[in-house]
């Protein structure tokens, strides 16, 4: 595996780091802050701190249009697709859910995310999955139904239970809708999502009657929200989406439990319920196979012109330039229009941008 094949694997786990790490920290800031305004300002931190990163590359004089592809106009049912379901329901939803939850089993539900993404890449966007990642999602779901078991309620699931689950179908809709941008900037991706959804949520939060915390409170939420929740973590899984498809990069974020009960010990320092732990290797069987999975098949690429970050040691970019495109970076990478001749091979890959083809 080439290093560069390695960046994307290694941006998905950086994610999963910071997502496993939400639930317990946004459980704690709870206690301060009511539950939309909450969203909201976690929405508008990660939108605010694209910006700044955006402004401080600009400000060194590094331009984004040279490596990256920007959004276009075709692209604007995607990204409020991105917003609506990402960006303001899911927080919302997961906002009241977490609140009446354990924290660490709030971090494992979560998990759930990996299932529906996979099942809508594959059912709804045609995106390759075969018997070994269906046998993965199989677990992964046996282990949320574990974890949402309440023989005291109605139809024996918890209502809180079920509303993580229905933030992560939430979420997942907003992970196959980013895949359809995941050739564009990232940043500009990000930080209209998060301005927009921020902005929205926080009208609805007033409009409920709620009330905005200490401009202290509001700092480490908007802080918190961009390192840990939408901004960082959402640049990392578009760059993950752009090179392994988005069924792969949603398994690899399915170790985020992971992290996330560590931290809710740590925090909370008290044990989850015993169904936890039967729930905990029925997951951890689901993770390995999601994320030990190799595809090598003879594949075909059909003629196209499309823009994108791209780099010429790759068996899919040796095309010409012309006169007025913008060099390479440092790390050899560049964006512009570019043609693709079809061609027909064979070799690893994952459903990236130019990997999805249909299957047998």
């Amino acid at each position: 595996m080439h290093a560069h094949d390695r960046k994307p694997i290694a941006c998905a786990l950086a994610a999963a780091i910071l997502i496993g790490l939400s639930a317990p920290l946004a459980k704690l800031l709870l206690g301060e802050v009511e539950p939309i305004t909450l969203a909201s300002l976690l929405y508008i931190g990660s939108g605010l701190g694209v910006v700044c990163i955006a402004a401080a590359q600009a400000a060194c004089g590094r331009d984004r249009r040279q490596t990256e592809s920007a959004l276009q106009k075709a692209d604007l049912p995607w990204l409020f697709g991105m917003t609506l379901f990402g960006g303001v329901l899911a927080p919302v939803t997961l906002m009241f859910s977490l609140g009446m939850l354990h924290a660490a089993t709030a971090a494992v539900l979560l998990n759930f995310e990996a299932v529906a993404t996979t099942l809508l890449a594959a059912l709804i966007f045609s995106e390759p999955v075969g018997r070994r990642i269906w046998a993965a999602m199989g677990c992964i779901t046996a282990a949320c139904l574990l974890l949402s078991w309440d023989p005291t309620a109605a139809f024996g699931l918890s209502l809180p239970a079920l509303g993580i689950l229905a933030t992560c179908t939430l979420w997942a809709l907003d992970n196959n809708f980013g895949q359809r941008l995941s050739g564009r900037d990232p940043l500009q991706a990000i930080a209209v999502k998060g301005l927009a959804a921020g902005i929205a949520t926080l009208c609805i939060a007033l409009l409920f009657g709620e009330h905005l915390p200490s401009p202290l409170t509001c700092t480490v939420a908007m802080l918190f929200g961009f390192i840990s929740y939408g901004g960082l973590v959402s640049v990392l899984f578009l760059l993950a989406l752009r090179g392994i498809g988005t069924a792969r990069s949603g398994s690899l974020i399915a170790i985020a439990p992971l992290f996330g009960v560590v931290a809710s010990l740590a925090v909370f320092a008290d044990l989850p319920e015993m169904l936890f732990f039967a729930a905990a290797p029925v997951m951890a069987v689901g993770v390995w196979l999601l994320v030990s999975e190799d595809h090598v098949h003879s594949h075909c690429h059909p003629a196209e012109v499309h823009a994108h970050r791209h780099r010429h040691d790759d068996l899919h970019h040796d095309h010409e330039h012309a006169p007025g495109d913008p060099p390479v970076s440092a790390d050899a990478e560049h964006a512009h229009v570019h043609r693709h001749a079809e061609v027909v091979h064979t070799h690893q890959h994952r459903p990236d941008i130019h990997h999805r083809h249909s299957h047998r």
